[in-house]
This record gives structure tokens, sequence and C-alpha cells, in this order.
């Protein structure tokens, strides 16, 4: 265990994460399969934000002062509506303003009035039947949520396309977005298995998710821009061993920073659910905790990968690792396959040098000359 964690801080390209990429994409391809499946034929345990119905509001402590459990709403809404059942019961806030909220399908004025009166009755909450308040929820509300999230998650995606196309390449803008989509439909298909509610605040938390996701394959690029400039003029390693070698850099990065925004997620469920009750929070917490936890994965086993495949279908790519393997063939003994180039050690050196040239041109900021800096020639006049 202490070697694992060793070369995890080490980040020294002990973990093939690169060269096992088939291995990924056959089991994200059965993760998005059931996930998809689950949507098509399941569908989604949708609020009543998106459903439409009745919502009604009562004390949660009785006049003798007694707390009202969910259980015993159950029953005397049971009672009251024979053959009917409300879609969520929960408790909501603490203290004196601790509210339970029924919502239902639909009810009719005169089914509305049964239920308060004997809500009324058989609880006798604080406040007795005037505390005990209803409203209609229209199912219109929660489409225009839906309408406003998917404009946004539009323009999200060109925002992210161009910026990494012009920032770093068209390649890694594809790889980013396949592995945002693949957020997407796991973190719904999570969603669909489940069958957690879905509201307005669970489209809301889907979209925060994607940032953090993104945050997290853009940290890897640009360690693998790093460690791929100028290769093409070498033939130390190959593009995907370069990139691979970038995903162990930043491995424990990535663990860390997932572990960290983790933490206050868990937190908000547990204070927000367990000692607030409050509902919103629950749908908003549950989705980042489903949807960081999955973007953590698409950013190593997914986004890069992608990338690697991509940038190996370019004959210039081919070419180079080619020329890696001829070198490597020649270091290993005097034969050669057939077909491989051969390179010298006096080309190895020279890649060796380049390298470490490209290395410490990243690392020094470059400096513009001034005009005044420029050595002057000597005339032989004494300055005054």
């Amino acid at each position: 265990m202490s070697s694992v964690f060793s070369r995890l801080y080490v980040g020294n390209g002990a973990f093939g994460i690169v060269g096992k990429r088939v291995r990924w994409y056959i089991v994200s391809a059965i993760i998005l399969l059931v996930c998809i499946g689950s949507m098509v034929f399941n569908g989604f345990n949708l609020g009543i934000d998106f459903k439409g119905g009745t919502k009604v509001s009562m004390p949660s402590v009785s006049a003798s002062g007694q707390n009202i459990t969910t259980n015993t709403v159950e029953d005397v809404f049971a009672k009251a509506l024979p053959g009917k059942k409300p879609n969520a019961v929960q408790a909501v806030g603490s203290g004196a303003s601790a509210t339970i909220q029924i919502k239902s399908p639909a009810l009719t004025i005169l089914e509305v009035a049964t239920l308060k009166t004997t809500l009324a009755q058989d609880l006798q909450p604080q406040g007795g039947q005037t505390a005990i308040s209803d409203s209609a929820v229209s199912a219109s509300w929660g489409g225009e949520i839906s309408v406003k999230a998917l404009w946004a998650l539009f323009w999200f995606f060109v925002a992210v396309t161009l910026f990494l196309t012009f920032y770093f390449e068209w390649r890694m803008a594809v790889g980013a977005l396949v592995a945002v989509f693949h957020d997407i439909i796991i973190t719904a298909g999570v969603y669909s298995l489940i069958g957690f509610e879905v509201t307005p605040a669970t489209v809301i938390g889907l979209l925060t998710i994607l940032g953090f996701s993104l945050y997290d394959t853009v940290v890897v690029f640009d360690k693998v821009k790093e460690n791929t400039r100028g290769l093409l003029g070498l033939t130390r390693r190959t593009y995907a061993e370069a990139a691979n070698l970038a995903l162990n850099q930043t491995l424990m990065r990535s663990i860390n920073t997932s572990l960290i925004a983790l933490l206050p997620v868990i937190g908000l469920l547990v204070v927000g659910v367990g000692v607030l009750g409050v509902g919103t929070l629950q749908d908003l917490a549950l989705v980042q905790l489903v949807g960081i936890f999955i973007g953590a994965l698409s950013s190593i086993f997914i986004a890069t990968p992608v990338l690697v495949d991509l940038k190996m279908r370019d004959p210039k790519y081919i070419a180079q690792a080619r020329r890696v393997a001829a070198r490597r063939a020649k270091a290993a003994g005097p034969q050669i396959a057939e077909g491989i180039e051969s390179v010298d050690d006096d080309a190895l050196s020279a890649d060796l040098r380049k390298e470490e040239a490209y290395a410490a041109a990243a690392s020094v900021p470059h400096r513009t000359a001034k005009a005044g800096d420029a050595r002057r020639r000597p005339t032989g006049k004494r300055q005054r």
C-alpha cells in the first residue's frame, strides 16, 4: 500500500493509464449503456415542479408539544384520501419554524379541504387548521427552468470549445467535451437508476459539476502540452507515453482536488438534510456528490485517452512513434526489426539536449531586451 502512495506522490509514470485505454472505454461504454437504458425504460422521478400538483404545509409540532413524524402524516393522508398517495412528505426547517410539506398529484378543492380537516383533527398541529396551508404548483415553472438550463448548457459547450481550441487545440477540445458528455449521461443515469427525485435544484446542480469536471481536465491537458512541446523532433518517448506521464504527474493533484471538493458537499448533505431538513439542499448536494466523483474519473480515464487516440491518427506522430521504436530496438540489441529506421547515439544525445532545452525554455520567463540595455561600443571618451 505504501508503494502505491509513493508512486502517486512521485508521479513518475508508474501507472499505465493511457496504455490501458481500451479497457477504460469498454467499462465506460457498459456503464453508459446501462444509464441510457434506465433513462429510456425507467425514466425519471420528476418532482412536483415538473409534473404539477398540490403542496400542503403544516407545523411539525402538535399543540401538546409532541413532534409530528412524516410517517404519521402519510398514514393520515391515506386515511383522508383512500386510493391516493403523496409524492413526497418532507420535514423542512428546524425549531419553531419547522414544518412538514406534503407534495401530491393535483387535488380538487374538496379533496384539499378533506385532507386539511383530517390532518387538523388527527394530528392537532399548533395553530389548528388555520396553520395548515395549501398551494397549487404548475408544471410550467419546472419546464421553464429546464429550457433555460438547456440553453445555458449549449452556450457552455460553445464557450468551452472555443477556449480549448484556441488555448490548446481542437483535439483537446474534443477530448474535454467527450468527458463532459460522459459525466452528464452517467449522473442523469444514476438518478434514473436509484430513483432520486429530479427538481429544479437538481438541474442547477448538474450545471455546476460541469465546471469542476472541465477544470480537472484542463489541468491535465496543460501538463500534456508542457510534456509534448517539441516532441516531434525527439525520440525519447511517444505522444502516448508523454500524455501518460502528464496524467501521473497530475494524478495526486486530481485526487486531492476531488476529495477537498467533496468535503463541503458532504457537509451540505449532512447539515442541510440531517440538521436543517431542507429538501432543496439535498437535491443540490446529491447531484454534486455524484457529479464530482464521475467528473474526477472521466478527466483521468476518458479525456486524455481520447486525446491520445486522436493524436495518434496524425501521420507525423505515427512516424515519430516509429523513430522511438527504432531507437529502442537499437538500444536493445544489434538487430533491428525490418522496416524500422535506425537512429544512432549522436541523434539520441541531440534529442536529450533538445528536450532539456525545451524544458528550460518552458520554466524560464521570456524577457524582451530594451533599447537601453544594448551594449554600447566604447568610444574612448570620458563620460561626464
